[in-house]
């Protein structure tokens, strides 16, 4: 999913944005910081992964803690709501890989149809 070839736009649905299942994929292991989930998602600026980070957290599926003190950060985790949503995504994720060739296939079509 997180490899720079994979057209992970593919996914058959999405949560939010392009950007949703895969930063809520990158939280699956624990909370993050902003500059911790940027790593993983190399194509993502700033401002799209701040928007959202922003909805995602409007739409309850993540929670975003501010810590204080001599190093103030930001972190950002799943909430019980954004969790229940990793089954869908491994569901989602399978059917992809089983059709990968169909859905490049498709895209193409597509793609030489809107040329």
């Amino acid at each position: 999913m997180f490899d720079p070839v994979c057209p992970t736009d593919l996914m058959p649905f999405r949560v939010g944005d392009k950007w949703a299942g895969m930063i809520i994929r990158c939280l699956e292991g624990g909370p993050r910081r902003f500059s911790e989930l940027r790593v993983p998602l190399r194509g993502i600026t700033a401002k799209v992964l701040t928007q959202s980070l922003r909805a995602l957290e409007r739409d309850g599926f993540v929670s975003r803690r501010e810590h204080r003190g001599p190093v103030r950060h930001v972190e950002y985790a799943l909430t019980p709501l954004g969790r229940s949503l990793l089954g869908p995504l491994d569901t989602a994720c399978a059917w992809a890989e089983q059709h990968w060739d169909e859905l490049i296939d498709a895209r193409e079509a597509g793609l030489e149809q809107a040329n």
